[in-house]
């Protein structure tokens, strides 16, 4: 391999640590999840969706990797919207068969 092969090979990767560090947070929440702490892993995929959302506002989008889907507005507008759909429901809902579980 080539020395600017292996540049290339490093800036790929640093494209897509937003995308990872994302990635990072909803593997957290499901964890938390599977340990029957559903809202807590709920909120944890809300906050990773806000950070989606707030890393594709910031980075241009060569650095925001696979973050960047479509257009940056509607890329943190379905970010966003999404997280605080997700955040809502996860302190909202009462009750029900996961009403012990906090």
């Amino acid at each position: 391999m080539t020395v600017a092969g292996h540049r290339s090979d490093r800036r790929a990767l640093r494209e897509q640590l937003p995308f990872a560090l994302v990635l990072l947070v909803v593997a957290v929440a499901a964890l938390r999840i599977f340990q029957y702490h559903w809202r807590e892993g709920a909120v944890l995929i809300g906050g990773a969706l806000l950070l989606a959302g707030l890393l594709r506002a910031i980075l241009p989008a060569p650095k925001a990797g696979l973050l960047a889907i479509r257009g940056k507005p509607v890329d943190v507008l379905t970010y966003t919207a999404l997280s605080v759909l997700i955040l809502f429901v996860a302190f909202t809902i009462v009750g029900g068969p996961f009403g012990g579980s906090s």
